[in-house]
């Protein structure tokens, strides 16, 4: 047990953080939030206070060591940000097992406790329990129970499903000691070629609204308190409607758009989120074109850097007081080996540094996403250019939620029980249930179930998943049935850093491939199942195809159950599949959905 845990005169067990032997108010577990944030931060010098506002990434080291030097995506080493910069807020990527990344945790907290008054670590995290790969949004399970992506969800529409999974990941989350999620994901997916669609809950406001506040429900709880997993529901206010499809992560997609005026429609499910306590709120990266909501007109600048966005519509109209954390890396560009992402500063490319930072503040955000250069904002607040009681302001809603998680009291996990709740038999099970449930048929449901004893050809799909359906040949003449596993296409990318990871461009699949799977219906039935990280033009395959089902993040085992009927896929539909590429090209971005589309959201057959 840490030494800084003490036994007041009356009894009282507390952390003495900053070891001056006294039980002091923003120790004392009995107090109010409030009287505990202000005895602190009338404590607390200008760097502690600039610390709390820089949220940036660190990465553990093998078998939950600290990682000390910069890492592969980490811009410098642990002990450095944490008693040198003082910063108290990470995002973690990759993580080992459940008991290395306890072990890991517990560390950094005790290198927390180093500091002057010994502020603890809020760990976060992106999405991590489907299989997704993908640097700058999401990662697949490892050790956590999988399931499908949110996408999948959406398509069974299970508001108790949805709290129920929340929950199961609020569980794995704190038994590591991950305390903040950036997520959910609240925008809708009306643009089919966007490139974030993996984790929205799909195109309908309503739908996205009901599953997001059930989301919060499960991770959050009905008040944020010490068994809670704080949430940031993003990206305000709605990001899924950039031009051309494209992502505002790279200078080419920085434009958002509202060509057929359904902006409200994207901003719908935030308020909703705020009434049911969401802990923090992301502005996008892009910049909005033409863009009025609730009579506030927007500045053609990135929604991190406006006013109107941040300040009068979150804060004034909407009334939102929680914390505003703006996404990565708006401030200066990075540079990882020999790739480089510039600064998302759209709209305001032409300020530095210290004037992208000055503006965010102006706009109201509380806390810089991917950003640890402290020294800028100390040089703003000593210029002038920026009150302290502006840092104050922002310190004091990090702060409360800090105290609110129980972090102050005590922010150490077991790490004996770890491996005992993440990855759970129950919670594996529960995921891979969801995985089939939600596979969506599309056309072929009488050929459905299949019988479990044919000879099967199977492609994208283990030998030992396929055998479950009978005997596994090699070749479609020796086959009764084939099973062909596809993902969604997309074009690859990989000029910028981060840019291979995304999923962006044509929907279309490769004309050959239709040619090819002919080949193999000329000699038995073929099932293929699609995996839909984003819409598909899926019309070349409905002629080819006996039964075409959908998913969205199925394993193989869990597919095999869908396709034999050990779990009902009763998975719908959760965006509108196009006919082709020129009807996505004259589609309008914000629309919910399309005038004519292959399949419509809802669907299944």
């Amino acid at each position: 047990m840490p030494a800084t845990f003490s036994t007041d005169p009356s009894g009282q067990r507390y952390r003495d953080l900053n070891r001056n032997g006294v039980l002091d108010p923003y120790e004392d577990p009995r107090r109010d939030v409030e009287e505990r944030v202000d005895d602190l931060l009338g404590r607390l010098t200008l760097p502690e206070k600039i610390g709390l506002m820089f949220h940036t990434v660190i990465e553990a080291g093998p078998d939950g060591t600290v990682l000390e030097g910069a890492g592969a995506i980490s811009k410098s080493g642990t002990a450095q940000v944490v008693t040198g910069k003082l910063l108290n807020h990470f995002n973690v990527h990759q993580l080992g097992d459940a008991a290395a990344a306890a072990r890991w945790h517990n560390a950094v907290q005790e290198i927390a406790e180093r500091t002057p008054h010994g502020i603890p670590v809020t760990i976060s995290s992106d999405p991590r329990h489907s299989f997704a790969e993908n640097a700058g949004a999401s990662f697949a399970a490892g050790s956590f129970s999988q399931w499908p992506e949110m996408l999948g969800l959406a398509a069974l529409r299970d508001e108790s499903l949805v709290r129920r999974f929340a929950d199961i990941a609020r569980q794995e989350y704190t038994a590591v000691g991950i305390r903040a999620a950036l997520h959910p994901t609240l925008d809708l997916a009306t643009e089919p070629r966007w490139a974030r669609q993996a984790q929205t809950f799909g195109q309908d406001p309503d739908v996205v609204t009901r599953l997001g506040v059930a989301y919060l429900a499960g991770m959050q709880g009905e008040r944020l308190g010490p068994g809670s997993v704080a949430c940031t529901a993003k990206h305000f206010p709605g990001g899924g409607t950039v031009k051309g499809g494209e992502d505002s992560h790279f200078p080419y997609g920085s434009a958002q758009v509202y060509p057929s005026g359904s902006q409200e429609s994207h901003l719908q499910p935030f308020p909703a989120a705020i009434d049911a306590g969401v802990s923090a709120v992301m502005p996008y990266y892009s910049k909005p074109i033409g863009l009025t909501l609730r009579g506030i007109e927007a500045d053609e600048v990135g929604f991190g850097y406006n006013r109107a966005i941040v300040t009068d519509l979150l804060r004034g109209v909407l009334g939102f007081d929680g914390v505003v954390l703006s996404d990565w890396e708006l401030i200066n560009d990075n540079h990882v080996g020999d790739q480089v992402l510039p600064a998302r500063a759209w709209g305001v490319e032409h300020l530095d540094p210290p004037g992208r930072m000055e503006a965010l503040l102006n706009a109201g955000c509380d806390q810089f996403g991917g950003e640890e250069c402290v020294d800028l904002l100390a040089d703003l607040v000593a210029s002038g250019r920026i009150p302290e009681s502006r840092v104050d302001e922002s310190a004091r809603r990090l702060l409360r939620v800090k105290f609110r998680l129980g972090l102050f009291d005590d922010p150490y996990v077991d790490e004996a029980a770890a491996p005992g709740i993440v990855g759970r038999d129950d919670f594996l099970r529960e995921g891979r249930r969801a995985q089939s449930a939600s596979v969506t048929v599309l056309t072929g449901r009488d050929l459905l179930p299949l019988a479990p004893d044919q000879r099967v050809y199977a492609e994208g799909i283990s030998r030992e998943a396929a055998a479950r359906l009978g005997t596994v040949v090699d070749t479609p003449e020796e086959a009764s049935i084939a099973i062909v596993r596809l993902a969604a296409p997309f074009e690859p990318r990989d000029d910028l850093f981060l840019e291979s990871w995304f999923h962006q461009g044509s929907l279309d699949f490769p004309p050959g491939l239709r040619v090819r799977l002919a080949r193999i219906a000329r000699h038995c039935p073929v099932v293929i199942d699609v995996f839909l990280d984003r819409p598909a033009v899926l019309t070349p395959l409905l002629d080819v195809a006996s039964v075409l089902v959908v998913d969205y993040g199925t394993s193989g085992s869990a597919l095999v159950d869908a396709l034999l009927g050990e779990v009902e896929s009763v998975g719908r539909l959760p965006f509108d599949l196009p006919r082709s590429m020129a009807s996505v090209r004259r589609h309008p971005e914000d629309q919910v959905g399309f005038d004519d589309p292959l399949f419509p959201a809802g669907f299944s057959a």
